[in-house]
C-alpha cells in the first residue's frame, strides 16, 4: 500500500514539475519573441536618404515631399541610379492629362500611384501602332510616358515624352529612379 501511495505522490510531483517547466518555457519564448521584434523594427523599416525619411509599410517605401505622400516599391538606396538624358520637372504634369504606354503593370502602377493627385487624369496611351484596345495614339506633343523592355537601362526625355527602358525584371526599379529624380529626391 505504501508503494502505491508513494508512486502516486511521485507521479503527481513529476506532473507538477513538468507543468511548471512548460509554463516557464512558454513565457520565456514569448518574452524572447517580443524583445526580438522590438530590435528588428527599429532599424529595418526606416531609412534616411538625401534629407527624406522613408518608412517601409506593407511592402512599400513611403515618404513625403512637401504636402505629397509618395509610395515606392523600392527605396533609393536599393535602386541603381540610371544615367538620364533630359530634365524632368514635376510642374510639367500639374493639371494636364498624362498617358502611359506600358505592358508592365508594376512599373505603370508606380507612375499612377505617385502622379495621380498631380495630373488631371492618367490613362493608357499608345506611342507606336498597333495600339491596344481603347488606347489612343499619342505623340511627344502630349504628356506621355513610355515604359518598354530593352536590353539596356535608360531614361530619357524628348519634348513631352519620357522613355523608360530596361530589362523586364528591372523596369519597376528604373521607373522608381525616374520618380526619385522627378520629385527631386535624388
Amino acid at each position: 500500500m505504501k508503494k502505491i501511495a508513494s508512486k502516486k505522490n511521485n507521479s503527481k510531483r513529476n506532473q507538477i514539475i513538468l507543468g511548471v517547466v512548460l509554463i516557464f518555457v512558454m513565457f520565456a519564448s514569448t518574452f524572447g519573441i517580443v524583445v526580438n521584434s522590438f530590435g528588428n523594427n527599429s532599424n529595418s523599416g526606416k531609412i534616411e536618404y538625401n534629407g527624406f525619411e522613408f518608412v517601409e509599410q506593407n511592402g512599400f517605401w513611403l515618404t513625403s515631399v512637401g504636402n505629397l505622400n509618395l509610395g515606392f516599391r523600392n527605396n533609393p538606396k536599393d535602386v541603381e541610379e540610371i544615367y538620364t538624358e533630359g530634365f524632368f520637372v514635376i510642374e510639367d504634369y500639374y493639371n494636364k492629362p498624362l498617358y502611359i504606354d506600358s505592358k508592365d503593370y508594376e512599373a505603370s502602377s508606380e507612375i499612377y500611384t505617385n502622379l495621380n493627385g498631380i495630373a488631371l487624369r492618367i490613362q493608357p496611351g499608345c506611342f507606336e501602332k498597333p495600339c491596344e484596345e481603347n488606347a489612343p495614339l499619342k505623340t511627344c506633343e502630349d504628356n506621355l510616358i513610355v515604359i518598354k523592355n530593352a536590353s539596356y537601362s535608360s531614361i530619357f526625355a524628348n519634348e513631352s515624352c519620357v522613355f523608360i527602358r530596361g530589362p523586364e525584371e528591372n523596369l519597376t526599379e528604373i521607373t522608381d529612379d525616374f520618380l526619385f529624380k522627378l520629385f527631386e529626391i535624388r
